[in-house]
C-alpha cells in the first residue's frame, strides 16, 4: 500500500523504478496495492533524451530493502524493468 513519507522515516528506501509517464505510474501502483506491498511514491527530476537533454518530472517508487525482491517481480510481471540495485 501506498505509504506516506513518516513510514519510511530512519529506514533506508531503495529506489525500484521511475515512471515517466502517468499511465506507468498508475498502473504500477494498482499492481503494487493489489500485491500488498509498501511503497512510497514522490514527484523528481530526471534527466531524459540523448540528442536533446532535458530536465523531466517522473514518479519516483520507492521500497524497503526487504520488499524489493517481492517488488522486482510484480514490476517484471506487469513488463517493467527495475532500477539498478545500489548494492
Amino acid at each position: 500500500m501506498k505509504k506516506d513519507a513518516e513510514f519510511f522515516e530512519g529506514r533506508e528506501a531503495q529506489l525500484l523504478y521511475i515512471a515517466k509517464k502517468l499511465q506507468d505510474a498508475t498502473r504500477l501502483e494498482a499492481a503494487f496495492d493489489q500485491a500488498g506491498i509498501d511503497y512510497g511514491v514522490e514527484a523528481d527530476e530526471y534527466h531524459g533524451g540523448v540528442i536533446f537533454r532535458r530536465t523531466r518530472v517522473g514518479a519516483f517508487f520507492y521500497v524497503l530493502p526487504e520488499a524489493r525482491e517481492l517488488a522486482v517481480g510484480i514490476l517484471e510481471a506487469n513488463g517493467f524493468s527495475p532500477a539498478a540495485s545500489d548494492d
